[in-house]
């Protein structure tokens, strides 16, 4: 009776051991955090709101708007030289004088006067039109229309490229930030195997390299979890440049990442071919080099001016010789035509220049078109891989878990070792940082094909 309460004595410190570590694993997936819940200081930031205020501030963007104002205000009718020019002079000119005069034939006694008051006034209007310079004014025109499409377009695509930055940043975060939950994850069960070693080993049922082996991967794991707090914060720091603030600004992330697995390359490729702005933007520098030859053209033919003026002259004279007061009117016109007949092959040169200019804004076009069609099947090829390696990451992900439970369980009662443990949980862990780095390549891939086929400002600023 004495050797059963012995027993039953020594036994009882191992049950309640058992009974305490009795899944642990559970409990430490229990009290991890999730993106949802983890602690973040600062006001929350959804990716609508990150892309509507890059779209706002960012400096080449409002740099870009503004080159595309003064484009508009070059693209009128008189600009390009349809409309006359009227100019109006006034000029008065005086003096006063004094003067004393005596006469040759002295039958005239001398005069003298002071203070003599002599004012010659001018007021004119000139009225300038050109009647014909070779259809210039037509092609001018038509290329500032150009020139303000261009410019708009160069707003738009790097307005794009913006929103597909601070799409990929913002993801970044989440991706960091999934990345230290799981880290977090496997520190608690690391802590939780160390206090299994550590009650093992004082109740002497495990050694002492159990416990200090246990020790060492907790501190491992620790250090993970710093590191990774670092790159979440160098994340944030990237996000809140793009959005032109304060580097150290706090924000809170609740957002996951989910990926679309619902883009076709056949709507992309006709949306790439229609609305691309890189594209566009070859396209318009072609056309800019065509209206280029018109112009040099232009100066083959005839320059027709036409030139009408009216002026008015007013004249007092208080000198007491000559007209004492005048007034004079005058309405008159000039027509002008001047015809190029040879500047030393200067004007065939430019013509041949303008010509060649073509051939090469052609080329680029062509050339842009097969880069970007390029760049939109490598990038949806990266898209469906991507998806089918995020199908199987979440499948290794869900075997990993399951493995790591099991292997807890055999070594809480001994049936493995620390070292077949531990390669499990790394296991595991690996298996979650790829199912994150899955969902984020997938995520990235997703977003370059919405910039490639300018669709991500209809996706991302609603």
């Amino acid at each position: 009776m004495k050797f059963g309460s012995c027993f039953l004595f020594l036994l009882l410190p191992t049950a309640l051991l058992a009974q305490q570590t009795d899944n642990a694993v559970q409990r430490a997936r229990q009290r991890a955090f999730t993106v949802a819940t983890i602690p973040q200081t600062g006001d929350p930031l959804t990716l609508a709101q990150a892309a509507s205020q890059a779209i706002d501030v960012n400096y080449q963007i409002r740099i870009n708007k503004s080159q595309e104002q003064i484009a508009r205000n070059n693209f009128t009718r008189g600009n390009a030289g349809y409309l006359p020019s009227l100019t109006g002079n006034l000029n008065s000119n005086g003096g006063l004088q004094s003067f004393y005069q005596t006469y040759l034939d002295g039958l005239r006694p001398p005069q003298e006067a002071n203070g003599i008051f002599n004012r010659t006034s001018n007021l004119g209007l000139n009225l300038n039109y050109t009647v014909f310079n070779g259809y210039a004014r037509s092609a001018t025109y038509n290329q500032l229309q150009q020139l303000l499409k261009l410019a708009s377009v160069t707003t738009r695509a790097n307005a794009e490229a913006t929103l597909a930055s601070v799409a990929t940043t913002y993801y970044d975060v989440i991706r960091q930030l999934q990345r230290l939950i799981a880290f977090s994850q496997a520190l608690d069960v690391s802590r939780e195997r160390l206090d299994l070693a550590r009650a093992t080993y004082e109740v002497g049922t495990r050694s002492k390299v159990d416990f200090l082996s246990a020790q060492v991967d907790y501190n491992a794991d620790s250090a993970a979890v710093i590191q990774q707090e670092q790159f979440l914060r160098d994340a944030k720091v990237t996000l809140n440049s793009l959005l032109v603030r304060d580097p150290q600004t706090e924000f809170a992330i609740r957002d996951t990442i989910l990926v679309n697995s619902n883009l076709q390359f056949p709507a992309l490729e006709e949306s790439l071919a229609s609305n691309n702005p890189l594209l566009a933007t070859a396209v318009l520098n072609r056309t800019i080099t065509d209206i280029n030859i018109r112009l040099a053209n232009a100066q083959q033919l005839p320059l027709v001016t036409a030139q009408t003026g009216y002026n008015y002259q007013f004249v007092d004279n208080q000198g007491g010789f000559g007209i004492r007061t005048g007034r004079t009117s005058a309405l008159t016109y000039l027509l002008t035509a001047t015809i190029p007949i040879f500047n030393g092959f200067n004007l065939k040169r430019q013509i041949q220049n303008a010509r060649v200019n073509t051939l090469i804004a052609r080329d680029q076009e062509n050339n842009q078109r097969l880069q970007l069609q390029t760049a939109l099947t490598q990038t949806y090829q990266l898209y469906r891989n991507s998806l089918k390696l995020l199908n199987l990451e979440v499948l290794n992900n869900q075997l990993a878990s399951q493995n790591v439970d099991i292997a807890y369980d055999r070594y809480r009662i001994g049936n493995s070792t620390f070292v077949e443990f531990r390669d499990v949980q790394r296991t595991q862990i690996d298996a979650q940082t790829r199912l994150i780095d899955a969902e984020y390549n997938a995520k990235a891939a997703e977003i370059e094909l919405l910039r490639l086929s300018s669709t991500i400002s209809q996706t991302l600023v609603q």
